[in-house]
């Protein structure tokens, strides 16, 4: 079996390093990620500019390659024949932060996994839920064990068409975790601030600051599931169509 890695926080993260280590256990590994961080970069597709690939090392030697693209350019680049073996299956991670709810609208880690769902390619997005940014791969070890043994059953099983795996893992040791939930999305509240101030020659800039987001802990959440020392592992789908709200909507299509 054949996987491509990827993340959105850098080639060199130690996140990407950890599962790169777990990966290789299970299958051969092509990891091809940013050359500089990209949270919450969204599923960007560059096609204004040429896109630069160039050889690299993750820390522990073994080679990678990075490019100025975004994640999902990543996984395009992958796909499209930058990777001439064919690929089995797209992982994105170990993000240092939980990508819950509405996050994964804004994560570069989910949507490079979008990319590959497009694609028809198996693909799962991992994250740690850690306040801080854990600077050593020690600190991602139990996260990749379980992005390994799940990836193991969905290249057993597999998914459906178009959907892939949102997984959150508990910043715990793996003794420690209660079990592998499937969930669904919750519900994000955002403490978002516009932060004003002026430069040395007094024109207006902006930053978009506040508190860190927390969350509605509904049971059978993702948020729920990691503030209960579950592993969250919540399907996505690329079809976005709110399908209760046709027959809801229907009088806009009235006569006109």
């Amino acid at each position: 079996m054949h996987i491509l890695l990827t993340n959105d926080d850098g080639v060199d993260a130690p996140g990407l390093l950890a599962l790169a280590q777990a990966m290789r256990r299970l299958a051969d590994v092509t990891v091809l990620a940013p050359d500089h961080n990209w949270s919450a970069s969204g599923h960007v597709k560059t096609l204004h500019r040429p896109l630069r690939v160039r050889a690299t090392a993750l820390a522990d030697g073994s080679p990678a390659m990075t490019t100025d693209g975004a994640p999902s350019d990543c996984v395009a680049l992958a796909i499209l024949g930058l990777v001439e073996r064919p690929i089995d299956m797209v992982i994105s991670g170990i993000n240092p932060h939980a990508n819950v709810g509405h996050d994964v609208t804004y994560s570069g880690t989910v949507t490079a996994a979008m990319e590959a769902a497009i694609s028809g390619l198996p693909a799962m997005a991992v994250s740690l839920d850690s306040a801080e940014v854990p600077s050593s791969a020690e600190a991602y070890r139990t996260a990749a064990e379980i992005a390994r043994l799940l990836a193991e059953r969905v290249l057993r099983h597999r998914l459906p068409p178009a959907v892939l795996l949102n997984i959150n893992v508990p910043l715990r040791t793996r003794d420690e975790l209660r079990g592998i939930a499937l969930t669904r999305q919750g519900l994000r509240v955002y403490r978002d601030a516009l932060v004003r101030r002026e430069d040395p020659r007094g024109r207006p800039y902006y930053w978009i600051g506040g508190e860190a987001p927390t969350g509605i802990l509904d049971q059978g959440t993702d948020l729920w599931a990691l503030s209960e020392g579950w592993v969250s592992v919540t399907p996505l789908q690329l079809d976005l169509t709110a399908y209760p709200a046709l027959d809801s909507l229907s009088a806009l299509t009235l006569p006109i």
